[in-house]
């Protein structure tokens, strides 16, 4: 009675079909989620018989699973609102650590942050990516965790160069005043304003001093710095009066290091900053690099995976670091360990780690994630295949055991 085996093999089949079809519908919400089809491959028992025309003569003994195949094509892209969520178009899988230090990839990007701000999968897997050193991301280093978690502390910056872009005015009488300002940082983060006050003391020639409230040093004298500014017949500075001034405060009463900063009196193409012209005195807005202690406020994602963060010291974002990506010379040999994660294995090659928009991996949009690729049609037609050739082979089996019953029949008269 081998031939039971042949139907039987069909109803196998048919399971394995309707298995897959339901575990894409109970999967239809799982992010990133990538649809399963199962193929089969016919069998035939090997024979040394031929007819007369040396044609072979083979016994169909039924079907067997061949590969289950998975459709790596985009799933939709959802908009979330939170900003550490991402979504992969295209090409690649997020890299992500578990505790034990084993690595996975996923297409899901429903990334947190822990409690040590570390961005990570609702699993608890650490994002792997390229951290950024003061703003810039090591690309080339290893691989790292990335830390971007809001409420994390900048300190502050010291400042050491000013500079102030001003006019004052030709017209002006002899003794005539005008005055700049200049917020500094110290050590600690604290803002003192420098102020720059210029005296008209000759055609062409100005005297200046920069002063600091004394309640910042607790000096008796609020000067810090002095000089004369000297202009040649076009109103810029003299080639004498453009050297950089060296401004020095050794001590600040709320317990900071001293300052020791160069104020700038040309632009960065060389011209003068300050210049004597008709026009009335005035000044632009200063340019000071230093910083006060700030926290992170908010984070964003570019389309290249740079995690960039917003300080509520600095309302420029600052990169934080970079989701690395991962692509395989064949996706299909990527083996499902569950949890929405995906292992390498000799049949998928080694990952290919690099940055998104780079060597044909896709993009990446942040506060969104990328839904299952399930379609739900195209399920139930296979579900409704599968059925019919379940049912089929049913009755081929029953079909046989009715020609098994009346031939035990007839044996047994």
């Amino acid at each position: 009675m081998a031939f039971f085996g042949v139907p039987l093999s069909g109803l196998i089949a048919s399971q394995d079909q309707l298995q897959s079809v339901s575990n894409n519908l109970a999967n239809l919400d799982t992010l990133g989620y990538k649809d399963q089809s199962v193929s089969f491959s016919d069998l035939f028992a090997q024979s040394s018989q031929t007819n007369a025309s040396n044609d072979p003569i083979e016994t169909g003994l039924g079907v067997l699973p061949a590969e289950t195949t998975s459709d790596f094509t985009d799933g939709g892209t959802s908009a979330t609102g939170i900003d550490t969520n991402m979504a992969l178009t295209g090409n690649g899988f997020f890299v992500v650590q578990a505790p034990d230090g084993t690595t996975s990839y996923t297409r899901a990007g429903d990334f947190t942050t822990n409690t040590d701000g570390y961005l990570t999968t609702p699993a608890g897997q650490l994002v792997m990516g390229y951290p950024a050193t003061n703003g810039t991301n090591a690309t080339s280093g290893q691989l790292q965790p990335l830390q971007v978690g809001l409420g994390s502390v900048t300190p502050a910056v010291a400042t050491t160069q000013f500079q102030l872009s001003a006019n004052l005015s030709s017209n002006s009488a002899v003794g005539a005043t005008f005055s700049s300002t200049a917020p500094v940082y110290d050590s600690l983060g604290d803002s003192h304003v420098l102020t720059v006050n210029y005296t008209k003391t000759a055609a062409n020639a100005w005297s200046y001093t920069v002063d600091i409230p004394t309640a910042d040093t607790g000096a008796a004298s609020t000067t810090v710095a002095s000089g004369t500014l000297n202009f040649d017949s076009s109103g810029n500075l003299t080639a004498a009066s453009s050297a950089p001034v060296t401004v020095s405060i050794p001590t600040l009463t709320d317990g900071a290091a001293g300052l020791n900063m160069t104020w700038n009196l040309t632009n960065s193409n060389g011209s003068s900053s300050i210049t004597q012209t008709s026009l009335a005195s005035a000044s632009n807005a200063p340019i000071v690099n230093g910083q006060a202690s700030g926290t992170l406020s908010s984070v964003s994602v570019l389309a290249d995976g740079t995690i960039e963060g917003t300080y509520t010291n600095n309302t420029q974002p600052i990169s934080l670091g970079q989701v690395a990506v991962a692509t395989f010379a064949n996706e299909q040999g990527l083996l499902r360990v569950g949890g929405n994660d995906y292992s390498q294995t000799i049949g998928s090659g080694v990952a290919a780690v690099g940055v998104a928009e780079t060597g044909g991996r896709g993009l990446i949009t942040g506060g969104s994630v990328e839904s299952s690729n399930v379609d739900v049609a195209a399920e139930f037609s296979k579900m409704i295949v599968a059925q019919q050739a379940y049912q089929a082979n049913a009755k081929t089996i029953t079909t046989f055991q009715t020609i098994s019953q009346d031939t035990i029949q007839m044996i047994s008269q």
